[in-house]
């Protein structure tokens, strides 16, 4: 009866305490979404470099707003400036694009700000749906990158229904957040699938060996954006044909964006 005792008493204890840890790691997860929710409307007032990685080595952009969308001008080749006859090349062909962006209609200039922002709109719509499509939970804190971060694990929340095709996927992934403690800024995040995920209408599916990660740093006290992202896509088309893609990318030298390349 004792030992009996005792069980009944742990559990009656634990309740509580299980339920606050699920509370906390709810509130910490609202908070890192709304702080990404203003880093989200922030982002379009900066330009930035951006190197791409693949098998080929690697690229790297000017990444400039340029009358409401971005312009990538390539400026170094696998770790090297561009020649100076390439680089005028490149300036060049920035400043052709300016000046059509300048003179184009006002139909021209929705449709393409209609567009990335479309881009925009779906990448925060993912965003939007963790607190939906996962169930959190806190296993600790500990140093990363000088900050002191809560440890969330992410697992699928049974009967989520995701609101679009891009969203589907998060139905058969799992991941891990490191969230600064302070800011409640995501410092990084990793995910990846855990079991085959159909997506409807595309006659395709996403297997297990699809994973991402993404990390931010703050570029004003306020503000944090992407230092590195990478992904690594594995799918079937068709349900037949296999199709594997990576993409590794990383940015820095955040800057408010010059007054020449507004709109």
């Amino acid at each position: 009866m004792r030992a009996e005792w005792a069980l009944t008493a742990a559990i009656v204890l634990l309740v509580p305490i299980l339920t606050l840890a699920r509370e906390d790691a709810a509130s910490i997860v609202q908070k890192s979404i709304a702080a990404n929710k203003r880093d989200w409307a922030a982002a379009p007032q900066f330009d930035y470099t951006e190197l791409d990685r693949d098998e080929n080595g690697t690229k790297t952009y000017a990444v400039t707003t340029v009358f409401g969308s971005p312009y990538e001008r390539l400026i170094a080749e696998n770790g090297h400036p561009l020649s100076a006859s390439r680089a005028a090349q490149a300036q060049k062909k920035f400043e052709q694009e300016v000046a059509k962006r300048r003179h184009e209609s006002p139909s021209e200039r929705s449709a393409r700000i209609a567009k990335y922002e479309a881009e925009r709109k779906r990448d925060h719509t993912m965003m939007e749906q963790l607190t939906s499509a996962f169930d959190f939970q806190l296993t600790g804190e500990q140093k990363m990158k000088g900050h002191t971060v809560y440890v969330l694990t992410a697992t699928p929340r049974k009967g989520y229904k995701p609101p679009d095709r891009d969203s589907e996927v998060l139905t058969g992934m799992q991941g891990t957040l490191w969230i600064d403690k302070d800011s409640f800024q995501w410092v990084k995040v990793e995910a990846h699938v855990i079991h085959p995920v159909t997506i409807e209408g595309f006659l395709a599916k996403v297997e297990r060996g699809t994973k991402f990660e993404l990390e931010k740093i703050p570029v004003t006290p306020d503000i944090w954006l992407p230092s590195h992202f990478s992904m690594k896509s594995n799918a079937k088309v068709f349900f037949v044909f296999s199709k594997h893609s990576q993409e590794d990318d990383t940015f820095s030298n955040y800057h408010k964006r010059q007054p020449e390349a507004a709109d």
